[in-house]
This record gives C-alpha cells, structure tokens and sequence, in this order.
C-alpha cells in the first residue's frame, strides 16, 4: 500500500498509508489532538486546517463551508490520500493539567481502625531456627511453622515470594518480617519477608478512577494516616469525554489495550509522585483499592465494556475477584493485591457504593439523597433501611471539562463570580489569588446563576444582547460573555463563557435534577422526605448552594440540610483499604440497592425536558428564586 508523508505543524512528520485517519498519524507523529466525543465527528473539537495535500472529509458536520473551503476538517473523519501539511491549532493539543501539592493531614483516621486487629495487611514478626543437617526442613515449611504458632493454620504463598525467600532468609540470620495479605479472609497470603531491621513503611493506596480525574491517596497502614495524595486528568479524556464515548472509541482496532494502558500510565504516575513526596519506593505499597464506575473499571482492567452500552446494559462484572498488580499493571509491589471493589449495575458502579459508605447513608434511619456531582450523575436515595439508585449522563462540564475557558479547580482557577445588576461587570474569586487562567466547576456554577439572576440569562440560556454591555458579544462559538479581558488573565486571553458552554451546563444541571426527581416518584418519596442531601463528587465541596439551586441543580431545600462531602469514593476506597470490616460493609451495600435503569422510563425524558430551563419550567418547584424578570414583576 502506497505512503504518505503527512507533516504537522512545520516540525513533526509521519509516512502513513493510504487511508490512515489524521487521528492515527497524528498519534504517531507524538501529537494528541482531543477528541472528547471518541472519535464520532460529533463535537466538532478535533478540528485541524489542512493547508496542502490530499485528505478526504468523511464527514463535515460541525464545519461550515467557509471553514471548509479555508481548509478546515475534522481530524477523527479525514483520510489520508496524499502527502500533507496539517496546523493543528494549539487549543486542540491536550495539555497536561497538575494539580496542587497537598498533604491531606486532616483527614481523620476511622476511629475504630487499629492495626493490629483490623487491617488485611499484617506485619508479623518470624523469628526462625536455622537448619541444620539434623533439621532439613524445607524454607517454605519453616515458615509456615512459624506462622502456626503465631495463629496462622494456613497461609499461601506466591511464586514471586518463594523465589526471594531463601536469599531473605539466609541473609537476615532467620530474622524476619512477614507481610501478610488477608484481602481475601479464607486464607491470609504471604507477599514477601522483609529484613527484621528494615525501616521500609507498611504502605496502602487508595484510587478513584474518576471519568474526569484519577485521584490517589497514599496511606500508612500502620498508622492509618493518609500521607500524601495526587491527581490529575485522566488520560482517556482525550479519546473520548464521557462513558459513551470511551466505550465506542475502545471497542475499535485495539482501542481497549489503548484505553486501558492510558489509565495504567495516569495511575503509576500518580502513584510514583505520591510516593516522591514522602521519599518512599512504591515497592513498599502492599495493597491497593480501588473505586471507579463501572466503565472506568471495565476500561482498566482491559475488560470490553460494549455491553454497558447496548441494551439491556450488563456488565462483565459487578464484583470483579480479587487480583495482585503484576497481573494489572500497576507500578507497586508485584504481589501487592488490588481490590476492585464491588458495584451495582452498569452505570452505578464502585464510586457509588464507596461514596454511600464514606456518607453514612447506610447507617443512619434518616432519609437521605446522596449526589455524586461528576462527569456521570449518580443518585441514591434511602436509610440504613432500604437503598435506590440511578444514574444519568451529565457530561463532565461541572469538572471544567468539556467548556472552552474550563479547567480543574487549581491555581488560577475562577471559583467563584459576582455580576453586578448595574454596570453587568463582575468579580471574581481565583484560587491563589492570581490572574485567572480559566473558570472550574463551582465558578461555572456561580456564574451561570448571576447571568440569570442579573437578567443577562433568559430562561432558555439565550444571552441578553438589549443588555448593553461590551462583555457580551460574538465569537466563535455563537454570542458569550467575557468574563475576564485578556490584558487582565493569566495567559493573555479572554476567558469567557460561550452559549455551547450554557447550553452544555443546563443539559448537566437538568439530567441531574430530573435524576433525583424520578428517583423520589419511583419509590412514593417526595424530595421534601429527604432530611439530608449529601453531596460528593471532586468539586461538590466548594460549590455555592444558593447559585447552585438558584440554576435548578439542586432543589430549593433549606440550606442546612445539604453536606457537601467531597470526593467521597476515594475516602469509601480509604476506609475499605483500612478495614476488613468496611470492606464487607461496601458489598453489603452493593447487595442492598436496588437500581433503576432511567433509559427505560419515559418519565425521566419528561423530568429531564422540563429541567432545561433556568431553573425549571415549574418556578413553584424552586419558590426562593427570583431572577430578574420576577423581581421586575414584583416591583411593578
């Protein structure tokens, strides 16, 4: 088959075949161009100008034809026929975004954890008689003798440990520490000995695969402190933005291997910079857990996930059974076990049971709505009682993800925004108090709210252009409104908020609150039932109640009964690595719920069409929001 040269951006060059998609040669000259549809031709995201040579448009929505004949295209549709010279605009090169260092000393230890009852990592003591040609007894045997005597009848051992038992052994003088798994309490296992002396920390790691963001925290599991944590994007964003996307984008060539190895590289990194804050080798982490949904768990560990999507939306596995990380992948000690733990259904996976324990939901006879805000809407309602569950996409917008000036909730970033009702000019609040580079999840929330509440929002999400203002204008992506002018922002560009970004917001907003509305019905439950709304998800923790019912995310509800509780899987996924107990606790849970899949109620349909207003179609349903053009009425 015939090749071609296809050069980007003056500098990288790539020989391709004929009939290679740009996206491919794009990957294989090093460059990554987002594609947060997976590859669809849906968002329009990937575009690239094409400035000579022969590419074939497969597809041209999202361009129109002055983009077209400017030599515009979609990367994820066009097919290489000739040699080419390909600009890939530097918006559409994914960045990686880091977060801040932070030491999570405050979070409490369980105060029932004690490591020397609870843990399923054991550090025992062996100290051995050497053998002799009277005594021939095997290393293996010695061992396990030892261990008889401290309580152990049985215990196994792996190839990798009795490879590097006798060296151990011999050259510690018979002295020894036994680090013993008991993950799976019907036999403890042995993962290695370690010299009597060493000082190597007892270590644990507990992961939340998030759509959006990996999180990592690392524990001492002798102490039971988190020591250090790290996140970051995780890198299947750029194959696809939500689920859906990354199902159908995998299920192509190799593209579960390609999916799977990019959390893999997200994860160990994470794990490895976690480790280099506290000078320790990630050889000393013995066992990991695991939270994520239930196609984020599926895509890690190499599992096709194309039935979540396809009717009537099975997973492989809920509970997937216990595995060591050589077996996965992952950069800790190669007989380290890794906890997958349990989830429900196919769009209620591990983050939801993890979360519901890390709330209480479970414990406690109140009535509880516990909404984990991410790039998936997941929803319980119940007590210690009785549990229901749904989820409903809501696209990861509320992560900064997938809006034009979005971004994590890290330095630079808007988190919160004020528009006077006046002179419509705003002001911000911007994490670390420095010039704003972009606007995260509760300053799109913030903002969203004062663009209605001031009038330059109707209903529908349509900017006012009566307003008079030069901050709503024209651009690219229909009219916006700048939020910050370029000579005053982080990076020299105006940051501002599109009518896409609007439309994106009240879409996530809408499928969330027609969620937890059919959720209610299905079970006889008004929401004014609920005593508690808890919230999780990575950025539930900073968002403003008032802004965020003032848009109809939430229900008009007296403040205090909401909790925003934070990343409540990866604290589910702590306690679960800490304790056995929680452990059995998170399948209880899974057990308990009963789920309700949303796609096959027209009623959620109903729910979600009359939630794509600001804040619904029904006001009596949100009676303490008063935008502009009620308080106008009123004062007439």
């Amino acid at each position: 088959m015939q090749e071609h040269t296809i050069t980007f951006d003056d500098r990288e060059q790539v020989k391709v075949p004929t009939g290679t998609l740009l996206t491919e040669a794009a990957q294989a000259a090093g460059i990554e161009i987002v594609q947060p549809c997976g590859g669809q031709g849906r968002c329009g995201r990937c575009t690239v100008l094409a400035r000579t040579g022969n590419i074939r448009r497969r597809s041209t929505l999202r361009l129109s034809a002055e983009d077209i004949a400017l030599g515009y295209t979609l990367a994820c549709q066009s097919v290489v026929e000739g040699d080419s010279a390909i600009e890939v605009p530097s918006q559409q090169v994914v960045e990686r975004r880091l977060t801040t260092d932070r030491i999570l000393a405050e979070t409490p230890v369980p105060e029932s954890y004690a490591f020397k009852t609870h843990p399923s990592i054991r550090i025992v003591p062996l100290d051995l008689v050497p053998p002799t040609m009277e005594d021939q007894t095997d290393d293996w045997s010695r061992v396990q003798a030892s261990l008889r005597r401290l309580g152990y009848p049985k215990v196994d051992c792996s190839l990798a440990a009795l490879q590097q038992m006798g060296k151990i052994l011999r050259n510690c003088g018979w002295v020894v520490r036994a680090v013993l798994d008991s993950t799976d309490s019907r036999t403890p296992r042995l993962v290695c000995l370690l010299p009597d002396t060493s000082e190597t920390p007892v270590l644990g790691a507990a992961i939340d695969i998030g759509t959006t963001t990996i999180t990592v925290w690392l524990v001492d599991l002798v102490s039971g402190k988190v020591i250090a944590q790290a996140a970051e994007y995780n890198r299947q964003i750029k194959r696809g933005e939500d689920i859906i996307s990354r199902i159908i984008y995998a299920a192509k060539n190799s593209g579960d291997e390609e999916m799977r190895l990019l959390v893999l590289e997200t994860i160990n990194e994470l794990l490895e910079r976690a480790c280099a804050r506290v000078r320790a080798d990630p050889d000393s982490i013995y066992k990991a857990t695991i939270a994520g949904n239930s196609t984020m768990m599926h895509l890690f560990l190499g599992i096709p996930a194309v039935s979540i999507r396809l009717s009537p939306f099975v997973t492989a596995a809920n509970q997937p059974p216990f595995m060591k990380a050589n077996e996965i992948g992952l950069n800790i000690h190669p007989d380290a076990a890794v906890d997958c733990l349990p989830g429900v259904a196919s769009y209620v996976g591990a983050d939801i049971t993890a979360g519901v324990l890390s709330s209480g939901v479970d414990d406690s006879s109140a009535v509880s709505l516990f909404i984990d805000i991410g790039t998936n809407g997941e929803i319980v309602l119940g007590s210690k009682e009785w549990l229901v569950t749904c989820a409903c996409s809501a696209g990861p917008a509320f992560e900064g993800a997938g809006v034009v000036d979005g971004m994590r909730a890290t330095r630079g970033a808007i988190e919160e925004v004020w528009i006077n009702t006046v002179t419509f000019e705003p002001t911000l609040r911007v994490i670390g108090d420095v010039k704003p580079k972009g606007i995260c999840g509760s300053g799109l929330i913030a903002l969203l709210a004062e663009l209605f509440l001031t009038g330059l929002l109707d209903k529908g999400g349509n900017f006012n252009l009566e307003a008079g203002t030069p901050r709503i204008r024209a651009g690219n992506h229909g009219l916006e409104y700048v939020l910050v002018w370029g000579a005053e922002s982080g990076h020299g560009e105006d940051i501002a908020i599109t009518h896409v970004d609007v439309d994106n917001l009240i879409r996530a907003k809408a499928a969330i609150y027609a969620g937890f509305s059919v959720l209610a019905d299905s079970v006889g439950v008004s929401l004014e039932a609920a005593e508690r709304v808890l919230i999780g998800g990575a950025f539930g923790k900073y968002i403003n109640v008032e802004k965020a019912i003032e848009i109809g995310l939430l229900p008009d509800m007296p403040w205090d009964h909401f909790h925003f509780l934070g990343n409540t899987s990866v604290q589910g996924a702590y306690r679960a690595l800490l304790m056995q107990s929680e452990r059995k606790r998170i399948e209880d849970i899974a057990a308990k719920m009963t789920y309700i899949e949303l796609s096959a109620d027209n009623a959620f349909y109903d729910a979600f069409t009359s939630a794509l207003f600001l804040p619904h179609t029904d006001l009596t349903k949100f009676p303490n929001v008063r935008p502009a053009e009620i308080r106008a009425k009123v004062k007439s």
